[in-house]
């Protein structure tokens, strides 16, 4: 999708945590990797390496570090030009530095202690981690009830039926960079992975900036433990255009009866 012609579409409430970067770019062109670095000053991997956003290297050298290694040793982000999923990778790390930074660390520790064997085949920590990175949805609540909810699919119940409740106290915050993607074109069967975070009932009160900031502190410290992310079944999946306001229709009841989006659990 061309940058103009995608310019309506960036307003999309599914990418709200970038809305604010996205309107510092450029609106008549493509934003180079120089751009991008120059909009991500004062951000830094875990081990205080300024991140600097660089076109991709050759595929034939041999003997490099993986991505995520690459990464860690040096703060270099391989970045295709005019490359949607690349551009919403770089805007994610300036919007979430201590999760991003966080989700890189592990990453390369893991790779450290798992060897060749590891960056031939990804384990289930990794997977975890790179389909959060990729498609992840912050969960951000106050209420233990409504997240039960979530995870036993009572889909309705959720988001129609305790509406309210839920605009209250928990607030959706979308994370991964390939989700960002598809929110330029959405579609009925997206589904994400969640991390929920512990937060007050004044959270919901704060300004959006706000919680993001937040949101993205408590998610840095959540990965942290490996323990809290052993495979990807440890998170809760999320029919992500059931959210109010993520798309038209959620403000019609029967949205929610649709089985091909909103199916129970097994």
């Amino acid at each position: 999708m061309d940058w103009a012609v995608a310019r309506d579409r960036l307003r999309s409430p599914m990418l709200a945590p970038l809305h604010g970067l996205i309107a510092q770019l450029d609106p008549l062109r493509w934003p180079t990797p120089d751009d991008l670095t120059a909009l991500a000053r004062g951000i830094a991997t875990s081990q205080g390496l300024p991140i600097r956003f660089v076109t991709p290297r050759e595929s034939g050298d041999a003997g490099r570090p993986t991505y995520e290694e690459h990464i860690a040793r040096t703060g270099e982000i391989e970045t295709r030009l005019e490359n949607w999923h690349d551009l919403f990778n770089a805007l994610a790390w300036m919007a979430f530095p201590k999760a991003k930074a966080a989700i890189n660390a592990q990453h390369a520790a893991i790779l450290a202690e798992g060897g060749e064997g590891e960056s031939r085949r990804r384990g289930p920590e990794r997977d975890a981690l790179s389909l959060f990175d990729e498609g992840g949805v912050i969960v951000a609540s106050s209420s233990p009830a409504l997240l039960r909810l979530l995870v036993d699919h009572e889909w309705k119940e959720l988001f129609w039926h305790r509406r309210d409740e839920l605009v209250a106290k928990v607030s959706f915050i979308p994370f991964g960079h390939a989700l960002s993607e598809k929110a330029l074109d959405p579609f009925i069967g997206i589904v994400a992975k969640t991390v929920f975070v512990p937060v007050n009932d004044f959270f919901a009160m704060l300004p959006f900036e706000a919680r993001v900031a937040q949101a993205d502190a408590l998610v840095a410290l959540h990965f942290t433990s490996r323990a809290r992310f052993p495979s990807p079944r440890a998170m809760a999946p999320l029919p992500v255009l059931g959210v109010p306001g993520w798309h038209t229709d959620t403000a019609r009841e029967s949205f929610y009866d649709d089985a091909r989006h909103f199916q129970p659990k097994r």
